[in-house]
């Protein structure tokens, strides 16, 4: 039956589609009762087909089209349906604060062997800062020239629901006192009131230290996280094993508990996605459909211009072969691509990055700190999803603080290679940050699965060149096995 209705599935979608183009196009005559009833049928089909699927990510991609047919012919439904989206964002908040203080401790003060490995050490990470770096400026340039989340036509009380400054918070319940106590306010206060003047770049400063952990995590301030589990973990690396040993189980503990958290959270996703999906195109229209296909295809330019110009020119700096290099990955990066997961690839991915030369001791410790420090493609989705929740919502940033928002990404994305959806999690947390609305972001989540794809392949591809490129910086790299033509088992 799944085969039937996969073939049915895409036979209803090719029909709909190509009568629907022909109808926008006007070369048809087409009646519109046709071209519904066959996205209907479409519907039907894809819902059967997850039925028997039993697949998460197939229901979460169902969820979708569901939505969207309830958002376009049951608007006052899917306009009520935004509670089960909200109900589906808090549980992911949850999750932020603890899932970072436990994978950048762990990633941290469990890497301890930094000092004893020393050169390698500080070679890999300034390769990694180096790369993802470039990969968060290759983000943000494809964003701003596809202005993908660009041109939505944003309802009135969309507006109104962007977030407020704390200001601006405090004078609506001043307001709401006044007016409870009977007290004659007048119409339209609230807008001839000033609002808080901007930051300052000394508060931006002062914004990136904590001066109260558990009030920075209950208030979602990421950066302050970020900082404190920084500074936890040096101190944590800086113990005895004896003592540094209970604290560092704690937190492994911690993030493994979250990774499980955070997969009992992805099983109500289906109804979070399918109720934002419905709620943004009752209100937004078609227009964000259209604005989600674009930053899907701005996504795989941006990584295909990034594997070309930053993983190409290193391996020419480095000269290590394209072609035997692409085969020695071929099967990771396959597996990364298939799974979405970095870490189902990566006893593959050192087992053959062994089999080109590159020696044991370099890729033991290369590979596993790369999947904590260096998540080039996750940097570059990263980098151009913020700035789409941003241009969607109607908010224009400055380059400085687009840059200012993506450094943040880089940080916060530090140690959450193995958490599922961690994107989605880091994702929240910067727009907390920033004060950009969430609408966008569950928008986003639909077609997660499809982006998730194509950057977790670039991770898996870009800690196999990494630790290329030091063993040849160290000067381990086996020219032999390097130019020797690459057999797959």
């Amino acid at each position: 039956m799944k085969k039937i209705f996969s073939i049915l599935s895409l036979i209803t979608f090719s029909l709909a589609a190509v009568f629907t183009f022909l109808f926008l196009e006007k070369w048809v005559n087409v009646e519109m009762s046709v071209i519904n009833a066959l996205w209907f049928a479409f519907t039907f089909c894809v819902v059967g087909y997850a039925v028997f699927r039993k697949s998460l990510t197939t229901w979460i991609l169902v969820a979708m089209v569901v939505g969207v047919q309830v958002g376009l012919h049951f608007p006052d439904i899917a306009l009520n349906l935004q509670v089960l989206s909200k109900v589906f964002l808090k549980l992911i908040k949850t999750v932020i604060g603890p899932i970072l203080f436990g994978t950048l401790v762990v990633g941290i003060a469990g890497h301890s062997n930094l000092k004893q490995l020393g050169r390698m050490g500080w070679k890999s990470l300034l390769y990694f800062e180096i790369v993802t770096t470039f990969a968060l400026l290759i983000g943000l340039l494809a964003i701003n020239i596809s202005q993908a989340g660009s041109n939505i036509h944003i309802p009135e009380r969309l507006i109104h629901a962007l977030p407020k400054s704390s200001e601006r918070q405090m004078q609506e319940k001043m307001i709401a006192i006044l007016d409870s106590s009977n007290v004659s306010v007048p119409a339209g206060l609230i807008n001839r009131l000033p609002d808080a003047p901007g930051k300052t770049w000394q508060d931006h400063i002062l914004d990136i230290f904590p001066e109260n952990i558990a009030k920075s995590v209950a208030e979602g301030q990421v950066l302050p996280i970020v900082v404190f589990s920084i500074i936890f973990g040096i101190g944590l690396a800086m113990l005895s094993e004896e003592k540094k040993k209970p604290m560092l189980l704690f937190a492994e503990s911690l993030s493994e508990t979250m990774f499980k958290f955070t997969n009992i959270i992805m099983y109500f996703a289906p109804f979070g996605v399918g109720a934002a999906i419905a709620h943004a195109t009752a209100e937004l229209g078609t227009d964000i459909l259209f604005a989600l296909g674009k930053l899907l295809l701005t996504l795989y330019c941006a990584l295909l211009v990034f594997i070309i110009l930053a993983f190409g020119s290193v391996m020419a700096i480095c000269k290590i072969p394209v072609k035997n290099f692409i085969r020695a990955i071929k099967e990771p990066v396959s597996i990364a691509f298939a799974t979405t997961s970095s870490e189902s690839a990566l006893p593959k991915a050192m087992e053959n990055m062994e089999k080109i030369g590159v020696p044991r001791k370099i890729v033991s410790f290369v590979m596993p700190t790369g999947y904590t420090f260096n998540l080039d493609g996750t940097t570059l989705y990263l980098s151009l999803a913020s700035i789409f929740v941003a241009q969607a919502a109607g908010i224009h940033m400055s380059i400085g603080q687009q840059i200012a928002m993506g450094l943040t990404l880089m940080l916060t994305s530090k140690g959450v290679a193995g958490v599922p959806r961690a994107s989605l999690v880091i994702l929240i947390g910067a727009a907390a940050t920033f004060n950009l609305p969430l609408w966008p972001i569950m928008a986003i989540f639909g077609i997660d699965e499809l982006m998730d794809m194509a950057r977790t392949s670039v991770n898996v591809m870009g800690n196999c060149l990494a630790s290329c490129v030091v063993a040849r910086w160290e000067n381990e790299l086996d020219d032999t096995k390097l130019h020797q033509k690459f057999i797959v088992d």
